[in-house]
Order: C-alpha cells, then structure tokens, then sequence
C-alpha cells in the first residue's frame, strides 16, 4: 500500500515503523530467511497495537506473551488477530454480548488451530458488534465503538469491523471474520483492505459460535462463510491455503487443494460488470471509482459483458428467506414449510443460472456497497440496503471478496466487489491481485 491509514506513511525498505504495514506473505518470509525474529515482529504490532487502539478500538484481547512456540508452516512467525467471535483458548468469547461476560474459552476454533498450526502467533482478538447483527457499524457494550482507520468520526463496517479496522490500522497482519450478509465484504471495503468470503463449507466453521462446547452441524452452511482479511489478495490465498479442507470423518477420506485460477494474465479474462441497480443506487463518489476502475480493465485488454446473468434478480427477496431461515435454525423464528420449499426452489434455480453464466464468464463486478464508510451520528436513510450488492452472492454460495480499487473526493476507500464461480476462489483472488499490480 502506497497510502496508509491513521497517523501512517509511506516506505521504501523495511524498518521498525513500517513492519506492521508489511504483507502477512513478506513477514513469514523475512522469519524464514531469519533476516527478523518472531518476536521482533511481535513487538512492532504490539508498538503499534499501543500507538493507534485507543483512538480505533479494534483489538479488545490482546494477548502479549504470545511468540514462543512458533510454528515452522507458510505463516510461521506472523501475527494476527481472529474476530472475537471465534474460540480461542484462553481468551474471552462473549459475542459482545454482556450476558457472556466471564466466559474463557478452553478450545480453539477450527480454522483458528489451523492458523496455528500454520505457525501464525495470535497476539489479539478484534471486536465484533453485538452478536454479529450489524453490517454497517461494529459497537457493543462490553467493548465499545470500533473506529473507521482513515477517519475515526466513521464507521469501519460490521460485523467484522473490528477485523478489517486492525489489519488496515497495522495492528495485525491478517484477520478471521464472518460473512453472512457481507460482515466480512462490507467492513472491508470501508477499510480499504482485501476481504475474502470464500465458497461456503471451504473453511470449517467449527467454533465459530457463542460461548459453550462444540455446536452440532449446520445443514444452513450454504449461506453463511468464514474468510480471511488481509492487506493483499496474496494474503488472502495464504491464508486460505491455511485453513481450507474437510475436517473430522471427511478430512480423512479426502484431500482438499485449492483449485487454480482460470487465468493468470488480466487481459485473458472475461469478466461481467453491473455497478449501479434502481434498487440500491450507488453514490456518485463510489460510483465514479469503481467506473474509473472498469475503464482501466478495458484498457488493458479484459473483456467486459454488461448485465446480470439471465435468470438473475438481485432484487429477488429469496435471500432474505434464506437469511431468516439461517436464523430460525439457530432458534431465533420460525418458518413456514410451505415457503421454505418455494424459496428453496427459487435458490437452486438461482445457483443454475450463475452456474450456466460462469460456462462463458470469468467473474462478475459489482459494488460491494453503495456508499463508503458513513460517519457515526449520519448513517445511510436507507440504511437495509446495505446487504443488496453482497446478498446475490449469498443466496448462490458463491465466492467474493471485496478489492480497495481507490478513493473518492473525501479520501475514504472504495471496494469492488469480483465474484466467481462456486469452488474457484482462486480464480477470484488471482484476479484481484491482478488488478491490484500484485501479479
């Protein structure tokens, strides 16, 4: 990143300042060829973690003497933060919920043991609003107000504002969150960092759950995701490599691999693009961004189709059934049989017809909001609409990530949002280091 969020600069080589703006990749590479220690790295995040929390308020668990024992995997040495939402042995889970005050884990999530085992040291947790209910603002009364990074008067997203604020801020290399109606997307694309919800049921979601023992399975697991944050496209692969594949019976019987992208060049992609709907009309600040950003794909030689896939409305209510659903499975409501299998039916046809669109198309673009971060005391008047750009993808199980492809006249980042097809996160995630000048 050339610009950096709150009370940040720029560098040209690496020093104690700039380490914790380093990419999660860079950083275990740098512990590999011994050229830092794993506690080094420790002590800058820590140093920063000090410097700007108290005006962000993204990490609530920190957790100091956390370098010993480092693993030796592709993240050995790195530190990073998981969403408060998730086990973590020895720290506090309460869903921001006042209710759970007291609670200590004494079990890891599944994909945050993975992350261990990759050698990631996890120096904190990063806030979540109140029992993961809100996409735009992350807030709860056991910890507080999470603060925007580029201006603290702002919002960071949520629910995993927490996550998305820590990593742009630099107080950690790579982050878990959620993603249900876009709790990992949005707070990303407010924060201007990668933001990944991978296919559903890629990563594990074991432990990702309030406090008490192991929940059973959840048969809803097409609608829900866990996924990485992080400060490159790169990051998010790593990351995801980390913690991907079947666990229990399944993990033995099968080996998961992340599947390769389609392309590895920009201009042999074709790639489908909507950047404005009657039902959630994009602001003109965000809009002029993610056009600018398009233009550019076309100069370099990508191949745009406009329009949504025949068979797709994104102003279909069928996602909010099957959100309602999610949460009728968890006790919280009820649901009619008779709509339940009307709606169901809407959503396989739904994911037939994204399946028939990728035969021919790479990805799709869209926004991942219409608006950027809002401040605190002025939200959007439409203040719902925020789940339209990320509710298609939802409803089809699909993979998306949300990209930071600029900023508006404010300064605020803009994120686009690139989906692909079921199972091909890698297509996405190669496609977003492309356009962001990784590849």
């Amino acid at each position: 990143m050339s610009d950096l969020p709150y009370e940040t600069r720029s560098y040209e080589t690496p020093s104690y300042d700039a380490l914790p703006f380093e990419t999660a990749g860079r950083a275990a590479e740098a512990v590999r060829r011994k050229e830092i220690s794993p506690r080094e790295l420790v002590e800058a995040v820590l140093a920063r973690i000090d410097s700007v929390n108290p005006a962000v308020n993204a990490v609530v668990g920190l957790r100091r003497e956390q370098a010993s024992d480092v693993g030796s995997g592709p993240l050995s040495g790195v530190p990073i933060t998981v969403k408060e939402s998730f086990h973590l042995r020895e720290a506090p889970v309460t869903w921001g919920n006042p209710a759970f005050q007291g609670y200590v884990s004494d079990w890891d999530a599944t994909a945050v043991a993975r992350l261990k085992a990759a050698g990631a040291i996890v120096v904190g947790q990063s806030n979540a609003h109140f029992m993961l209910s809100d996409f735009g603002r992350t807030a709860n009364e056991v910890y507080g107000v999470t603060n925007n990074p580029w201006d603290v008067e702002r919002v960071p997203g949520g629910s995993s504002g927490g996550s998305a604020a820590a990593v742009a801020a630099g107080m950690s290399y790579l982050d878990y969150g959620t993603d249900l109606v876009g709790s990992i997307r949005i707070p990303a694309a407010f924060c201007g960092v990668y933001g990944l919800r991978p296919t559903p049921g890629t990563v594990p979601v074991t432990g990702m759950q309030p406090p008490g023992p192991p929940a059973p399975p959840n048969d809803l697991s097409y609608i829900s995701a866990i996924g990485p944050i992080a400060r490159s496209a790169g990051d998010l692969r790593l990351a995801l490599r980390a913690t991907g594949g079947p666990e229990g019976a399944l993990g033995k019987a099968y080996e998961w691999r992340l599947a390769p992208p389609r392309h590895r060049r920009l201009a042999e992609y074709r790639v489908g693009v909507v950047l404005d709907h009657p039902a959630a009309p994009v602001n003109a600040d965000v809009g002029a961004v993610l056009s600018a950003a398009v233009d550019s794909l076309a100069r370099a030689g990508v191949k745009l189709v406009e329009g949504w896939p025949d068979g797709v409305d994104p102003a279909d209510e069928a996602f909010g059934f099957h959100v309602g659903l999610f949460l009728a499975y968890q006790g919280q409501g009820a649901v009619d049989l008779d709509r339940y299998i009307e709606q169901e039916q809407r959503r396989t046809a739904v994911r037939a017809a994204w399946e028939r669109y990728f035969r021919e198309v790479d990805v799709f673009l869209s926004p991942v909001n219409f608006t950027a971060a809002f401040r605190h005391d002025d939200p959007p008047r439409e203040y719902e609409r925020q789940g339209f750009w990320v509710a298609y993808a939802g409803l089809a199980g699909l993979p998306a990530l949300s990209a930071p492809v600029g900023r508006n006249a404010s300064g605020l980042p803009v994120g686009l949002q690139v989906v692909g097809p079921e199972h091909e996160d890698d297509t996405v995630i190669t496609f977003a280091e492309l356009i962001g000048g990784e590849g």
